[in-house]
This record gives C-alpha cells, sequence and structure tokens, in this order.
C-alpha cells in the first residue's frame, strides 16, 4: 500500500551515534533520542479494540511506544505483522505497541469487522479504531503502514514507511533503553489486557480463507487458514481428510504432522493437491496417494530464493500452476515439472494498468480462476474483475473495477460498476461468479457475452448482471 518505500527516521541508527556517553557519571543528552516534537495525544472519544478500556498516551510515560498506522486489508501491513510480534516478544516490559487502524475502504470503518480483522492476524496489542482519520492526519501520516517510535517521555524520535521495520526499529529500542535507563526515565512492566480472542468461540474452522471443489473425487477442499490446516469433505460437510496437525510451522510429512502457516488458496491437480501457504511465503504439495506434504517452491521466508510473497490463491492450467502473488502484485507461473518459476503478468507496480502481461500493473491479485483461454483474477486493491491472456502472449484488461480509491456497490455498466476489495472469482459455465468481499455479496460477471447495458464509443460494454440470488445455479 505504501507503493515505492522510503525511510525517514529521527532517530539515529548506526550503534555508534546513538549510545549515550557517561562523563562524570552523568548520561549525555542525546538529541536524536530526546525529540523535539511532543506526540500528539488520542482523542477522548475513539473507540479502544484489544483492550476493556479507553487509553491513553500520557499513561505509558517510561515506556518506549511503537505506533502501527495500519488498514486491515493493506498486504504491507499484513507483512509487518510478524516483525512487530517480534519487537513485543523481545522487549515486553519496555515497549507498548498500538494499532492505529486508520481505514481505506468503507468496511474497514466499523470496530466489528476491524475485530474480526485483529482476531484473525492474531495481535496481541491494543488497537484505536481511527475510521475518520483524526490520528493519521494529526501524526502527519501519508502511507499504510507507517509506524512511529515515541520515547518515554512523550516525544516521537523516530518515524519508518513500509515493510522491513524489524532491523531499525530493533537497533533503535535496543539502543533507547540503556540511554532512558541510565537517566531514571525507564519504567518496566508488562501491559496487562483483556484481549479479544479470549472471548472468542471455539469452531470447527477458523476464519476459513478460500474452498475449491475436487470434481473427479467430489470433495471440498476447504482452507482452514487460522487453523493452519487443510480440511477436504463432502457436499455434505462430512470430513473426509485432513492435511496439517494444526501446529503453525513450516513442516513437511505426513499429514498428521505437516505444518502450514495460515494457508490460503488450493488446485488440484490428480492426485495432488496445491496448497498456497501464504504466511509462509511457499506453495505445498499435498500428495491425496501417499498422504505426505513437500515443499517444491519457498523456503519459508518472504523474498527468498524464487521471491515468492504472501501467494493468495492457484489454478492448474496445461501442466502449469498459475500463482495469484498478492505480496508483490502479480501473477506468477510455475511449471510443474521443472517447477522453474518466475512471474507472469504484473510489473509489481501497485496500480490498475492494463497492457501487456509484464507491463500491465496489479494491485493485490487475490483470487484466480480460468476457462482455458484466460486467467480471471480478483485485483482486491482496485476493487476490480480483470484478465490475463494464457500462452505468454496479450495482455491484462480490466473488466470491471476503476482503481485504488475508486470503490462502492453498484451494478451496472463496465465504468459504473463498483466493488469493494473482492477477494475470490470462479469462472463457471460462462459467468464469472465474484466475492465482492467487503460489500459481503456474490455477484455475477458475464466476461465474453456481456448483457448490453450501455452502448458508447466502443460499442457494448460489459455490466454487473445480477447478484447470486437472483444468478443461475451452478451445476
Amino acid at each position: 500500500m505504501a507503493g515505492k518505500f522510503t525511510f525517514i527516521l529521527c532517530v539515529l541508527l548506526s550503534a555508534a551515534s546513538c549510545q549515550g556517553q557517561q562523563r562524570g557519571g552523568k548520561v549525555s543528552k542525546n538529541e536524536a533520542f530526546e525529540g523535539s516534537i511532543n506526540a500528539p495525544e488520542f482523542p477522548s472519544h475513539l473507540t479502544w479494540l484489544n483492550t476493556d478500556r479507553r487509553l491513553s498516551l500520557g499513561e505509558f510515560r517510561g515506556k518506549l511506544v511503537l505506533l502501527d498506522f495500519w488498514t486491515f486489508c493493506c498486504i504491507n501491513c499484513m507483512h509487518i505483522i510478524p516483525d512487530l510480534k517480534k519487537l513485543e516478544e523481545k522487549y515486553p516490559e519496555e515497549l507498548v505497541v498500538i494499532g492505529v487502524h486508520s481505514a481505506k475502504f468503507t468496511n474497514e470503518k466499523d470496530s466489528g469487522q476491524i475485530r474480526q480483522a485483529i482476531l484473525r492476524y492474531e495481535i496481541r496489542h491494543p488497537v484505536i479504531n481511527d475510521s475518520n482519520l483524526e490520528v493519521w492526519s494529526s501524526y502527519g501520516v501519508h502511507a499504510w503502514p507507517t509506524l512511529v517510535l515515541i520515547n518515554p517521555n512523550g516525544r516521537i524520535i523516530g518515524v519508518h514507511s513500509g515493510e522491513g521495520i524489524f532491523q531499525p526499529f530493533d537497533a533503535a529500542i535496543s539502543q533507547a533503553i540503556p540511554y532512558f535507563e541510565k537517566k531514571g526515565e525507564l519504567k518496566r512492566g508488562p501491559l496487562k489486557l483483556a484481549l479479544e480472542d479470549a472471548r472468542r468461540a471455539n469452531t470447527l474452522l477458523a476464519f476459513p480463507g478460500k474452498i475449491s471443489a475436487d470434481p473427479q473425487r467430489r470433495l471440498l477442499i476447504i482452507s482452514d487458514t487460522n487453523h493452519n490446516r487443510i480440511i477436504l469433505s463432502d457436499a455434505n460437510g462430512a470430513i473426509q481428510e485432513v492435511i496439517g496437525s494444526g501446529n503453525l510451522g513450516f513442516k513437511d510429512g505426513l499429514f498428521e504432522a505437516a505444518e502450514f502457516h495460515h494457508p490460503q488458496g488450493t488446485a488440484v491437480d490428480g492426485e495432488i493437491v496445491y496448497i498456497a501457504d501464504t504466511e509462509n511465503h511457499a506453495i505445498r504439495a499435498a500428495n491425496l496417494r501417499t498422504r505426505r506434504v513437500t515443499t517444491p517452491l519457498g523456503t519459508g521466508r518472504q523474498g527468498t530464493t524464487a521471491g515468492l510473497s504472501s501467494p493468495w490463491d492457484l489454478v492448474v492450467e496445461s501442466g502449469k500452476l498459475y500463482i495469484a502473488m498478492a505480496g508483490v502484485h502479480q501473477l506468477w507461473v510455475a511449471d510443474l515439472k521443472t517447477w522453474d518459476a518466475g512471474p507472469y503478468a504484473g510489473s509489481s507496480q501497485e496500480a490498475r494498468i492494463d497492457g501487456p502481461l509484464r507491463e500491465a500493473a496489479l494491485a493485490q491479485p487475490s483470487g484466480l480462476t480460468t476457462d482455458g483461454r484466460k486467467l480471471y483474477f480478483a485485483d482486491s486493491e482496485t476493487s476490480s474483475i480483470r484478465s490475463a491472456d494464457l500462452g505468454g502472449q496479450g495482455a491484462v484488461k480490466t473488466i470491471v473495477g476503476q482503481d485504488l480509491f475508486e470503490y462502492g456497490d453498484k451494478d451496472g455498466a463496465r465504468g459504473e460498476v463498483r466493488l469493494q476489495h473482492p477477494l475470490g472469482v470462479l469462472f463457471k459455465d460462462g459467468l464469472l461468479y465474484v466475492a465482492d468481499t467487503y460489500n459481503s455479496k456474490i455477484k455475477v460477471v458475464d466476461p465474453v457475452r456481456p448483457p448490453r447495458c450501455h452502448r458508447g464509443e466502443l460499442g457494448w460494454t460489459p455490466c454487473i448482471s445480477r447478484t447470486a440470488r437472483e444468478a443461475p445455479k451452478p451445476n
């Protein structure tokens, strides 16, 4: 969401320049850690989550405070959550992390939706619902995610926009702690919270992210995302097989022992179920005959080896595995024999730009399907449904949708249609069934023979034809 990230720090992050020097038993003043700008207090009327009371910056005097400006649709915001957790675990008594949820989409302003996101992402620090961007504006924030480090005296000493947060903030915090401790301005002690997780019901599924089907075996393949496993059931819901131990991790082996990290999309090819192991940044293969899981692509770390980054959905076509690579705003392709893999469509710029496959710009593609001639994908951050020609030649085209900040809930002709952060799409009998996620609707598009909704200079344009309750049921 932050695009090309810039690194803006008020603190000096080199070890040599940040360490306080002792002279005559006194700690010398370090302007970098002292700061010159007072952190604005939070408006008192805002709603707080993951805590049983409203909090204020004033009560955290004596601690380092890290504000995380985020919005729950943003893939870059998702990418830094593991780094935030590492910082919280490393400095449990000296650091307080506060999430400032500054919504992009209308759906994200709702406290109930934010509460679900807190549970889905397993966040364990307090979060403010900054629905009208009040805190965002008072801190001069311009991009998601942005992090602001505040010293124990309530002054801003660091600002960073984008990913890759652990190393710089770890360096700053590790040097700030002894500096303020020597001055007698650091107060140690953990922050006790009434977490949303304590009120969550224990259910069979936990935030299932995707579902696909194996027609040959008449099985549904359910990504039980927050239980870190894949469930295979019949059409009546009777469980036939479970892939994964349920433990969060990155481990191959028998189904009972294998470990995943928040898996999303799946695709079946014969006896193999391919799995987008999203937060392991890997593609896993589950053999239904041998009941073993292997890892043909990925190492469990973002951006290493093949460069996988948050694979979100999969489709198999003509011996190739196509991957909606949400983390780098591209579609990828892997040869199922050699496992050579690389970008197929998208320049990695986050935008909605149509054109030749590798020159086009996508924005967090999160759903993928095919009719055998084209790939269709839900381009979630532009609230669009788009296509990419198969065969390695051709172009990316937009069927419906506009741009990063153009969204809504409107049927009609191509230029009139508005979706809100769609996450899924399925081609069936000539139609695209769209999970218009933030509108809580299923919608239908005819990508080839659109209804005659509007006649303009370019002829008849496609339109959203009808909502799911009016659409013909697929066989």
